[in-house]
């Protein structure tokens, strides 16, 4: 047998030897029985759809879980119950803190409120008058038990009329509002009887009600009635009514009367205040902190509509968006206790702001060190000014300086660098645009924003070059929902000029002409558009899909102002410029 051979075999020895030690037999009391578990067994003689949910569902009913197993042995089990020893180490301690589990015995499995369970839930899903039997299984010489369960179904029962049932006249609107609601009812003709989704038809029906003004509405109003009495083969009518005595106030819908706006709210009681009106909905505020007509588009509640908590959601979101603001509250205030002649009640809403700092200044020292051996300090400095224009601007100036130098090396030209920098980006909350566009139809879910950049690089290479660079663009970057992101730049211009280059570098750029290519003079001037679906914001979800699509053309446009020289090359303010197209697409699938 050859050496390494060996190693593998002693290793193996060696793991059986751990788990073969962790053997809980000895450790069980004798009038106890370790529990191993249960089975579910589904007769099934009708062939009913979605057999595995329903096994899947019933699976989760079985209580206790018993104890985890690795390999055929439960490691957790084996360091709880080393840990109870009266002296049991560091090391058992340790293992039973992060993977102990106190012992599940047979006694601790009540079975006739398990069958009672999974009658119940068969119940819930149509299955009237089912069967549930158990056994019990017992190995004496392991000291395990463990429950089978055999379920035995009945014909479901199956829906034949869904409708609403009119008990009073006195809540027309409500029982009209309920009707419209129920086109787009998730229950249907001959699906089974099934308690969980009535109660998902109900949530669905207070969400339609609320968004239709009905305020003090409530879930719990709604009641479903089944009747199989017409019926000798498992049919079933159901009936959905208002509960008796539901509150005069939860029956009719509510009117906004007032819309007050509060863009700097803050902790301390501004006595003083001015209150500038702009489409109906007061601005209340000491001095302008936001001006009002630049907050108003981003509002999507108005006097006079209906309350409707959908675009309450909107309009947070669009105001947190803004990021001039930490906290966004929207409160609604009940006016009288009585409705109207018309048959409405009356709200006022209260939007509350609290703004951010408004400048911010963030340094960042640094050490790097690279492969090549260059290595040395930099430093960079970022000042944020948030509502610059006071309406939701944001001025952002990032500088920043590098110095690095090469400690080791045959070659001394270049053998230290220095790096500047100065970026300004100025954001605009709002869509800035020749053509005005209705910001509250085409954009609910969130307001582009518009960005203007202008950056200047610079990099001298001791001994070598000089290389000096300029970009700036102008463009929108919009959440079109939760996962997709647009970002268009029609506008996108980058200009590299190479100087102060030496004898020696000149040498070498004329020994390698790509490398000169690289290094000639570049003006890009073209437009370019990203978009990107990505569902890794939610961190819950189990799998995620990440796509990112980049579309970049340059030179297209300029090309019909542009010049030819001399040389017959095609240039643009005495520039040469690129032409090109490319499409770049980066796609990820995470599964956790």
């Amino acid at each position: 047998m050859k050496k390494t051979s060996y190693k593998y075999y002693f290793l193996a020895l060696f793991l059986i030897g751990i788990l073969y030690s962790c053997s809980v037999k000895k450790f069980i009391p004798e009038d106890e029985l370790l529990y191993n578990g249960g089975n579910i067994k589904l007769i099934d003689t009708l062939d009913i759809k979605n057999k595995s949910g329903l096994q899947t569902e019933l699976n989760g009913l079985l209580v206790p879980k018993p104890n985890t197993k690795f390999l055929g042995m439960r490691p957790g089990l084996y360091f709880y119950y080393k840990a109870q020893r009266e002296k049991p180490g560091f090391i058992n301690k340790f293992l039973n803190k992060k993977i102990g589990e106190e012992p599940v015995y047979f006694s601790d499995v009540e079975i006739p409120s398990t069958e009672d369970l999974i009658i119940n839930r068969l119940d819930n899903n149509g299955f009237f008058n089912s069967r549930v039997t158990s056994e019990v299984k017992k190995d004496s010489s392991a000291q395990t038990a463990k429950v089978n369960y055999q379920v035995s179904l009945a014909q479901p029962y199956k829906l034949e009329t869904f409708q609403l049932e009119r008990d009073t006249l006195d809540s027309l609107a409500m029982y009209d509002a309920i009707s419209a609601s129920l086109s787009e009812s998730i229950i249907e003709k001959d699906m089974r009887f099934n308690l969980d989704a009535m109660k998902a038809e109900r949530q669905r029906i207070d969400t339609y009600l609320k968004d239709k003004g009905y305020y003090n509405f409530n879930s719990d109003f709604l009641l479903f009635e089944a009747d199989t009495n017409r019926y000798d083969n498992r049919r079933f009518d159901l009936f959905l009514r208002l509960k008796k005595n539901v509150p005069e106030k939860s029956l009719v819908p509510y009117i906004i009367d007032e819309v007050n706006v509060y863009p700097n709210k803050t902790v301390k009681d501004e006595v003083i205040k001015d209150t500038t009106v702009v489409d109906s909905i007061n601005f209340i505020q000491k001095e302008v902190f936001f001006k009002p007509k630049r907050l108003e588009p981003y509002l999507l509640i108005k006097p006079g509509d209906r309350y409707n908590p959908t675009l309450s959601k909107y309009t947070s979101r669009r105001l947190s968006s803004i990021g001039t603001y930490k906290f966004v509250n929207i409160q609604y205030k009940e006016k009288d206790s009585v409705a109207d002649e018309n048959g409405f009640r009356h709200l006022d809403a209260e939007i509350e702001l609290s703004p951010l700092n408004k400048r911010s200044i963030r340094l960042e020292l640094q050490g790097v060190t690279k492969s090549n051996n260059f290595t040395g300090p930099g430093l960079g400095v970022t000042y944020a000014n948030r509502n610059l224009f006071k309406g939701g601007e944001l001025l952002r100036i990032s500088g920043n300086v590098g110095y690095e130098q090469q400690f080791f090396g045959g070659n001394r030209l270049g053998a230290s660098s220095l790096q500047l920098g100065l970026n300004t980006s100025l954001t605009f909350p709002r869509l800035l645009f020749p053509i005005p566009i209705d910001t509250d139809g085409r954009f609910k879910y969130s307001i582009p924003k518009t960005k203007i950049d202008l950056g200047v690089d610079y990099l001298n290479r001791s001994q070598l070059y000089s290389l000096s660079s300029v970009s700036t663009s102008f463009g929108y970057i919009w959440a079109a929902n939760r996962y997709v992101t647009h970002q268009l730049n029609p506008i996108n211009v980058n200009y590299v000029s190479l100087s102060n280059t030496s004898e020696e570098f000149e040498q070498v750029l004329d020994e390698n002409q790509f490398l000169r290519r690289s290094f000639d003079q570049q003006f890009i001037a073209g437009l370019t558009y990203s978009f990107t679906y990505n569902e890794l914001v939610d961190a819950d979800r189990i799998g995620s899909f990440y796509f990112n699509f980049n579309f970049d053309i340059a030179g297209n446009t300029i090309d019909l102002f542009a010049k030819e020289n001399n040389d017959g090359v095609k240039t643009f303010l005495g520039l040469e410029y690129a032409q090109y197209a490319k499409l770049m697409s980066i796609l990820g699938i995470i599964t956790n």
